[in-house]
């Protein structure tokens, strides 16, 4: 049931959302010249995928996870798309090719070793990747690899349609506010 709201939403979210997508990578092509990030992260079952993003760092940004980045290298524009979590959007493309879930567990990189340990241990890889769930509408992020990993463990083991809901209305209300970048 949660695949068929996810492709739906991220159908219809990529048809009426085309044109701030538009105008976002028209500003990208100003801000770094390339306005579309695209990375490797873990999927279900330690599967690799093909994250896409909008850029909101320069393009020879070292490829870390969010809170190991400094936070001077987030550029003005990056800075208003992190915020707005329009930088989310193009991974709405990744939900619809069912790579990722609108709910689940952020996806994490696989240099990110503690965490992945962790998510492994507590099954989390047998869930599809998300955009937003339980850990970031409660401002958990992945420098607190045991925390996330509980969290996610406990969010995908009494995830509901309700839950499901409430965690995307949370996050589109503006609650959580992403990984934390280091000053």
């Amino acid at each position: 049931m949660i695949r068929i709201f996810d492709f739906l939403f991220s159908f219809v979210g990529l048809l009426f959302l085309w044109p701030v997508g538009l105008i976002v990578y028209i500003l990208g092509l100003f801000d770094t010249g390339s306005p579309i990030f695209v990375q490797e992260r873990v999927g279900r079952n330690k599967k690799p995928f093909r994250l896409i993003k909008f850029r909101t760092m320069p393009v020879n940004t070292k490829s870390v996870a969010t809170h190991l980045a400094k936070d001077v290298t987030i550029t003005k524009l990056g800075s208003f798309l992190r915020k707005s979590k329009l930088d989310e959007l193009p991974q709405l493309i990744n939900v619809l090719k069912g790579d990722m879930s609108l709910v689940g567990p952020r996806p994490n990189l696989f240099n990110q070793t503690e965490l992945m340990a962790e998510r492994d241990r507590r099954g989390v890889y047998n869930a599809v990747p998300g955009i937003t769930g339980l850990a970031q509408i409660e401002e958990i992020d992945m420098s607190t690899p045991v925390k996330l990993a509980e969290k996610d463990a406990e969010m995908l083991s009494s995830l509901t349609l309700s839950d499901y809901f409430r965690y995307i209305f949370a996050t589109v209300s503006g609650q959580g506010q992403g990984d934390r970048i280091q000053n």
